[in-house]
């Protein structure tokens, strides 16, 4: 179980996942072990997955991002396994989803370009069968954030 202490370490490696322990101690009223300690044991249930670090995307000239929705030419596991391996092999593909609804899959990719996309879709398309494929331009990002609500997590105090 998690308590309120827990939840503000948290909150605070999501906004700054190098903030050094004794600073997030300090912050949240804790000596260094303690605090190293609860960190380590969100790490060991798999409340903090991993920690990674965020890439410009502009700097990495991937500035454009892309919404593909795509529709599945027939519902079989064979088709959809492939197609879960197929976009695996793709570094542009950036987040992938299995949706309720119309469109069956969303893909959100990163590029440098229209023309790249263009190549990305037609290294997809040479590879796998789709029913219907859309590709939505995004033209401003508006929030992006990798922190989760803490909210909903049950805490013990």
């Amino acid at each position: 179980m998690f308590d309120s202490t827990d939840r503000r370490i948290l909150d605070i490696l999501q906004h700054d996942g190098e903030a050094p322990v004794a600073d997030i101690a300090e912050r949240v009223g804790l000596s260094t072990s303690p605090c190293w300690r609860r960190i380590k044991r969100m790490e060991e249930s798999g409340l903090i997955a991993r920690r990674v670090v965020l890439v410009d995307r502009h700097q990495a000239n991937v500035p454009m991002t892309i919404f593909v929705s795509v529709r599945a030419p027939r519902h079989s596991l064979d088709w959809s396994e492939a197609f879960r391996q197929v976009i695996g092999e793709f570094p542009e593909i950036v987040e992938a989803y299995r949706l309720a609804g119309e469109t069956e899959y969303l893909l959100r990719l990163v590029v440098a370009s229209m023309d790249l996309y263009d190549q990305v879709y037609k290294r997809l398309s040479a590879r796998l069968e789709f029913r219907t494929v859309s590709a939505s331009i995004s033209m401003e990002e508006l929030k992006f954030t990798t922190a989760v609500p803490l909210d909903y997590l049950n805490w013990s105090a």
